[in-house]
């Protein structure tokens, strides 16, 4: 996996260019790209997939613009190879499910909720000749979406957080987790995964820096059982986290 110029994992915007010379149209006269341009994000972050990743990605026109290397970063705080994973709500891109199974040799069961994201991410993963098996979801997270006996060593997520819909660009399924603190969603899910849990497995939660939201999800988890670890991890000027539950 190729580092650049700086040393680290990302992909500078004249390298970007070269695969997709159509970004050359959002690039102002200092030679910085125009992020605040939809279209300006996707070609960058589908040039980063491809050229870091080796991942051929298409975004849906109204998702999500998910960036590659946030999504990495996340999984290699829990997988360690090989492992069978279920993914919850793996989205347009399908990303995250791509990655474990490319990067990390995982065995990827995934779940989409919304009839169009689902299209785009069966796309995906076909169109990058993954063996990840896609679970069209109907209302459930993972019980009466998953069939029932199926054990996992990890089921990981990037869980809606918003306690409400919001402006912004994410849909209302992929942005509204509800609960006091947004926590609503997890909450059940760390519920539900239990169920599904091979013996000493976890739950890994992609989560936005947002105290009181971490702390809802972790207190919950430890009423449950589980044991919980947060891991703090900086993409670019953000701040991320990996809540880890581990199963008893």
């Amino acid at each position: 996996m190729p580092a650049w110029k700086d040393g680290k994992l990302g992909l500078p915007v004249k390298e970007a260019v070269k695969l997709f010379p159509e970004l050359e149209r959002y690039i102002d006269e200092r030679g910085k790209l125009d992020f605040s341009n939809r279209e300006a994000r996707i070609l960058y972050n589908r040039a980063i997939a491809k050229a870091i990743f080796g991942l051929d990605i298409q975004y849906h026109p109204k998702g999500l613009v998910t960036t590659p290397i946030s999504r990495y970063l996340f999984l290699r705080t829990f997988l360690r190879g090989g492992e069978k994973v279920l993914e919850i709500g793996t989205g347009h891109t399908a990303m995250m499910a791509l990655m474990a199974e490319r990067l990390f040799n995982c065995y990827v069961t995934a779940t989409e909720l919304d009839d169009e994201f689902f299209e785009y991410a069966k796309r995906n993963i076909e169109k990058n000749g993954a063996n990840v098996k896609l679970i069209k979801s109907d209302s459930g997270i993972i019980r009466d979406v998953v069939p029932k006996g199926e054990g996992f060593d990890v089921i990981f997520s990037a869980p809606p957080y918003y306690e409400s819909p919001t402006k912004g660009v994410l849909t209302e399924k992929e942005g509204v987790g509800g609960g006091r603190y947004g926590e609503a969603f997890s909450v059940r899910l760390i519920e539900e995964a239990l169920e599904y849990l091979n013996p000493g497995g976890k739950v890994a939660l992609f989560l936005p820096d947002k105290e009181p939201l971490i702390e809802a999800i972790a207190e919950k988890g430890k009423e449950l059982g589980y044991s919980v670890r947060d891991v703090k991890f900086k993409v670019g000027t953000r701040w991320r986290h990996s809540l880890l539950l581990h199963k008893p």
